[in-house]
């Protein structure tokens, strides 16, 4: 794609209308919570400010992703900060606005990520930092339709999903048979974080 114009306004309006997707969202029941010990987790810093009902697809799948919500609620043990997002363990992907995956340990200082509202748009973010730290983790299994996905996230009261209404839910209050947001879809092949359609993968 070639874009040709000598208006910086223009310009702007499409790096936002480029930086700009929508993914399908769905509601998943959680059908298993476990506490799996000592991990480490990443939190992500980006250089923008994030709104409720915001946040990051995270997942041990790359095709299940928890909307895992940003820290602009805070809690009773810290102040908001609504530039960041305690995503997950190290291992876990998240999605990339080019459409690729990356693990959350490869995310880095001047990093671009997805962050998404609960009704799937989405808008690129600039990381400003990855803080990776050892804590306490749980496991954490969903399901929409007949796929199974699951998350491994920081036991810990700022670590939110988002409801099908918009609500959050801590992941210390998460209970099974509660439904939060996803993203998911049948699973494909992925090679250095590309999708492959035409190839066979089962991930556990």
């Amino acid at each position: 794609v070639i874009f040709s114009t000598s208006s910086i306004n223009e310009v702007r309006e499409a790096m936002v209308y480029l930086g700009t997707r929508s993914f399908d969202m769905k509601p998943a029941k959680i059908i298993d919570i476990k506490e799996v010990g000592d991990g480490e987790r990443v939190c992500v810093d980006t250089a923008s400010m994030l709104h409720k009902g915001e946040g990051m697809l995270i997942g041990s799948r790359s095709n299940f992703l928890f909307l895992v919500h940003n820290e602009s609620v805070g809690s009773s043990f810290t102040s908001p900060r609504p530039f960041r997002v305690n995503a997950g363990a190290v291992h876990c992907y998240t999605l990339s606005p080019d459409g690729t995956t990356n693990y959350l340990s490869e995310v880095e200082t001047g990093s671009e990520v997805l962050i998404l509202n609960s009704k799937g748009k989405a808008r690129r973010a600039t990381v400003g930092r990855s803080k990776i730290e050892r804590r306490p983790m749980l496991m954490i299994k969903a399901k929409a339709g007949e796929e199974i996905g699951g998350i491994i996230a920081q036991d810990a009261e700022t670590i939110r999903f988002v409801k099908p209404n918009g609500q959050l839910v801590s992941v210390t209050h998460l209970k099974k048979g509660d439904t939060v947001m996803v993203h998911s879809k049948p699973a494909t092949g992925r090679h250095f974080g590309m999708e492959v359609s035409d190839e066979y993968i089962l991930e556990k």
